[in-house]
């Protein structure tokens, strides 16, 4: 079942690892990647007798990419069509970036259908951009100059966004391939997911989660600093706030085994 019709004329592309597993994750990409930037995660974590469940939001990766419905509400729809359409109970949602944005909109939206466990790594919540309000996170004018490169240089956006990734010291062919994973998806999904990225605020949404979440975040976190996962905790009842010191926003590369350790144990225990 690669595909998941969610409405007419758009599929979600869905990989699916290790299906006789207790424990099921169903993983949530970041901007403006795909599932495959998880890699190193579905390599290791079915070893430890999880279900890795990857899904290309719209727009992204193997994923149709229609003109519309890259709002937070329209996203987190799709992700319950995928629950619903793999019969998921009791799982671990797992939202990176603005996956981790998405998975919050899914919660709220949809009384957390299918999930028991929340984990949010270098999750842009509960706002991504600067407002009047909340000091904590990066200025309105940085995200509108990445709109504006999308249309008129998306390979040199992606590799200057990608620069500000990591806080390790990673080889050209890995940036090289890590970059990549941009350009699959459609330049106005990247430019339209941006928008969102920019006007969405999870404020309320986060207030109404109630199960255990786990919040993973780098502590050089250049893109959604560091203060922000320190308010999405104090937003969250019942949540932990996992700090990665040797981390920026690319926690599953930068610190993979500490990340993969601590995310099996979430999930297992």
């Amino acid at each position: 079942m690669p595909y998941i019709q969610v409405e007419e004329g758009v599929r979600i592309f869905v990989e699916d690892l290790n299906l006789c597993s207790e424990q099921t994750v169903l993983f949530i990409h970041g901007w403006p990647a795909n599932h495959k930037m998880f890699e190193y995660q579905f390599n290791q974590l079915p070893k430890c007798d999880i279900r890795c469940i990857g899904m290309d939001i719209r727009g992204f990766g193997k994923s149709d990419k229609p003109w519309h419905g890259y709002c937070y509400n329209t996203l987190a729809d799709d992700v319950r069509c995928v629950i619903e359409a793999f019969g998921l109970e009791n799982i671990t949602l797992l939202g990176f970036s603005v996956g981790g944005a998405i998975a919050t909109r899914y919660m709220a939206r949809h009384s957390g259908y299918g999930v028991a466990k929340l984990a949010l790594a270098s999750s842009a919540t509960p706002l991504f951009t600067r407002r009047q309000d909340y000091p904590f996170a990066i200025p309105v004018a940085e995200v509108n100059k990445l709109i504006s490169q999308t249309y008129t240089d998306r390979p040199k956006m992606i590799s200057d966004f990608g620069d500000t990734f990591f806080a390790s010291s990673l080889s050209c062919e890995f940036k090289n391939w890590f970059n990549g994973l941009g350009l699959e998806a459609s330049g106005h999904a990247t430019a339209s997911l941006a928008i969102s990225l920019r006007d969405e605020d999870l404020r309320r949404d986060a207030r109404q989660i109630r199960i255990p979440t786990a919040i993973f975040h780098g502590v050089h976190d250049q893109i959604v600093p560091f203060p922000s996962a320190e308010e999405t905790h104090r937003y969250i009842r019942n949540s932990i706030l996992i700090p990665f010191e040797f981390s920026g926003h690319g926690l599953v590369i930068d610190e993979r085994d500490k990340f993969n350790y601590c995310l099996a144990e979430f999930v297992n225990t």
